[in-house]
This record gives C-alpha cells, structure tokens and sequence, in this order.
C-alpha cells in the first residue's frame, strides 16, 4: 500500500492585478485597438459618457502625484495601481470631432473575395445543380482564391457529380478576377493569359513547358527549347512578370487600408523640431455627473450604490490610464527627436543606432515599458509614416568614427541596386566592396541577408537581356 505525506511549503508569487493588466493592454494597444477598446467601454460602462470641452478630472487625484513618468520608474516593468489614476485630459474640439468621424465614415468593411464571386454566381444562367456545385467551390477557395483539394476529393466530400462539379470549376475560373479557381501558381498564370491573349502564345508556352527556368531567368535555354530568341523569350518575361500570383490578394480582409498615426514630428516657427500626439482616434471621456450624485442620493440603494462605485472607479482607470500611455508615446517621441536629428534633416540613411536601453535610460523606466509603449504606433516624420520601432535599431561604425544604423545600410544597398546596369547587376561581393568605400565595412553574408529584407532578388536573378 502506497504512503501519502502532507507538508507545507512557502512561496513568492507576483501576479498583475485586474487594474494592471489593463493598464499594459491600453500603452501596447495599436491606434485600431484602443479606439475598439474605448468604444467597448462606452458601451458597457453606463458613467462613462463622450465630451467634446476640456473637463478637469481633479476628482481623487493626489496632487502630488502629477509626475506619472516618475512613478513608472517606480514600478520596474509592471505598472502599481496609484499609476493608473494619474494623467490629465486634452482638449477636444468640435473641428477633431468633425475629423475623427469623417475618417470613422470613410472606413468601410472591404468586400470579401467570397461575396465578389458570390456576387457573378448570382448573376450566371446555369442549372441548379452547377450552381450548387459552383457554391461549394467557392466555399473551398482560399485567401489566394486557389482551389487547394482536387475537385474529385471535394465532390466526395460534398456528395456531388463529377459532371456538375467540373462545369462548375469552368464557371468560377470564367470570374473575375482572372486566375480564381486553379489548383495552383502555373495554374492560375495559365488562366490568366488564356483570358488576356490565348493559349498559343510564346507566354503560354513558357509557363506551360519552362516555368522553372523563367523562375531562374535561364532565357538562353528557353530560347534553344522553343526555338526563337532571347530577346523574345525576355519581352514575353516581362509580360508574365505583370500577371499576378495572387488573384485573391486584393480581397485580402486582414488589409489595412488606411493607418493613423499616433505621433506627428514637424518644425516650428523657430525650425526646432518637435512631436505631437494627433489624438484623432481618442475621444475625451469623463464621468457623468448625474451618476456621481446618485451615490450621495439618500433613495439609492445599496446595491446600485456599489454597482456605480464600481464602474466609476473602472471608468477613471481607464481615463488615466489612456492618459498615461500618451505622456509615455510623446515623452519617448522626444527623446527620439534628441537622437536623430539627422534623420529628421537628411532621411533613413542618417538614422543612428539606439537601443530601447538607451531610451528607457534617459527616462528612468524600464525597457519593457518602452518595448510595449512603441508596439504597433506610428509616427508621420518629414520622411513618411514610419513605425516607431523603427527608430530602434543596432548598428555599425563608419571608419570615420561615425555610426550608421541597420536601416541606413539598407537604404545604401537600395540605392547601389537601383544604379547598377540591368544587363550586369551588381553581386553581392561587389556591393560588399561598394561599401567598403562608402566606410560601411560588414560581410558579405551580411550584404545577403540586408538585400533579401529588402525583398532584392540575387544578381542572377536580376538580370534583363
């Protein structure tokens, strides 16, 4: 018979209160996020209510503790309750009002590649049965708009006839876009120059016989194969390098057609360079009043008393806490305008190396904060929309002494291969020693690995006839 023992042991556990996590959720939420989580709690928080004048949030917060940035030091990584109740509102006119909802009434849910295809069957003259047929097909296709089960397996599962399953795949593949409904890549190239110029074309029989030496651009062997030139062999290249891949992709719902950012870096009067928060997707929340009186009320009971004082302290959290995360956004935006001031005057190729230590550092936090702080924000600079991460970046010294980030090597790489001649593009030993020249020394696996970030095919791959 087996013995059982009992004994205690004593243990330390940190663990996040409710406040804390949601604390961390709004400063790493993307601009799309906070705004779905704002709108959330509007919905569900009945004391929370959307105003458009500055109100003064006083209501119990310690004056002394104005300075959120000096108590998020005093948390390391995890932020303390008292943390959550700081932070001060910003005015919000009706003219941002006007602006944040055009942009609200701008965003509509994109058309699904499904509902596009839906939309043509609809619309055909077939029988019953085809278009039952066609409805499962469509139901099969994936994001790319391939079919990627053979048609028997999916007549099987469906319990449909092989005769009305393959008008039915004739059918789809007649939609639009063109290429929908092939079992593949060479499938849906072969569709789409059917419907663009026929299927006897020297474009045709590339990809039908050599699409593995068009991938390789071996036009010499092609040209042999089919008896014409390279010349031609190129021209009808080029043609197929504008059929696409991905017949489906402009339906892709995951797309993000429109960005806000959430910091802007411009000049001043004085040609200082400075940040500011757009604030665009964030209303101006407060407690209502009359909620607030009510627990005073001597006829509420004590239920509903404590139900109010519980969505009025999770509606002042979440107020400062959206406070909170933008003094950490705009007080890091200025610590980046510190450390590159060449990039803001001359572009990417200036950016510096800096690391989220450094950042975390100048500004007593830890750099977990500031890695959650910067996820998913972007910053508009004189330079485009850029992510704030963006910012972040190792590096390598010049032989000068000076320093050159990641993203500047890349962008000298860039334009090496934008220059070189198309007829003898540039390996990468060569631009390795381009470099060198420019005081960028790295290897040459180094040179491989910044060019394929750059989504640069090799030299061989590179080169027109």
């Amino acid at each position: 018979m087996a013995d059982f023992t009992l004994h205690q042991s004593l243990s330390q556990q940190q663990t996040l209160a409710p406040q804390m996590r949601k604390s961390l959720e709004i400063l790493q939420a993307s601009t799309l996020e906070l705004s779905q989580m704002v709108q959330q709690a509007l919905e569900t928080n009945p004391v929370l209510e959307d105003v458009t004048e500055s109100i003064s949030l006083d209501d119990g917060t310690d004056p002394e503790e104005a300075d959120s940035l000096e108590y998020m030091n005093e948390t390391d990584d995890d932020w303390r309750d008292r943390t959550i109740l700081e932070g001060k509102s910003s005015p919000w006119t009706s003219e941002d009002e006007e602006r944040r909802q055009r942009i609200y009434d701008s965003i509509v849910a994109p058309e699904t590649l499904q509902q596009h295809l839906q939309h043509q069957l609809d619309l055909s003259m077939v029988d019953p049965e085809v278009r039952e047929a066609a409805k499962a097909i469509l139901g099969n296709l994936n994001e790319r708009g391939f079919l990627d089960l053979p048609i028997a397996t999916l007549g099987i599962r469906m319990g449909l006839k092989p005769r009305h399953l393959n008008e039915a795949l004739s059918l789809v593949q007649s939609f639009n876009p063109a290429g929908i409904g092939a079992s593949g890549i060479p499938e849906s190239l072969l569709l789409q120059l059917e419907r663009s110029t026929g299927s006897h074309t020297l474009e045709y029989k590339i990809v039908s016989e050599h699409l593995e030496d068009l991938a390789r651009k071996r036009y010499p062997q092609i040209a042999r194969a089919l008896s014409t030139s390279i010349e031609r062999v190129a021209e009808a290249a080029s043609r197929i390098g504008r059929l696409t891949p991905n017949p489906g992709g402009e339906f892709d719902p995951t797309g993000n057609p429109y960005i806000l950012p959430d910091v802007v870096i411009e000049r001043d009067d004085e040609g200082h360079w400075y940040g500011r928060l757009t604030g665009e997707h964030l209303p101006d929340l407060r407690i209502n009043d009359f909620y607030k009186d009510m627990i005073g009320k001597s006829g509420t009971d004590a239920k509903a008393r404590q139900f109010l004082r519980d969505q009025i302290r999770d509606g002042r959290s979440l107020i400062h806490a959206i406070s909170l995360r933008q003094e950490t956004i705009l007080a890091i935006t200025h610590k980046l305008i510190e450390h590159q001031p060449l990039f803001l005057t001359k572009g990417h190729r200036h950016l510096r190396p800096l690391t989220m230590n450094d950042i975390a550092d100048e500004l007593s936090l830890h750099a977990t904060t500031i890695s959650r702080a910067v996820a998913g924000k972007y910053v508009f600079t004189p330079h485009g929309l850029m992510e704030m991460r963006a910012f972040f970046a190792t590096g390598y010294q010049n032989s000068d002494g000076s320093e050159v980030s990641n993203a500047g090597v890349r962008e000298a790489i860039q334009q090496l291969v934008s220059a070189e001649n198309p007829a003898k593009p540039l390996s990468d030993e060569f631009l390795m020693k381009a470099l060198g020249k420019q005081g960028i020394t790295i290897a040459r696996r180094t040179v491989a690995k910044y060019r394929e970030q750059l989504n640069i095919l090799p030299s061989y791959l590179r080169k027109t006839f």
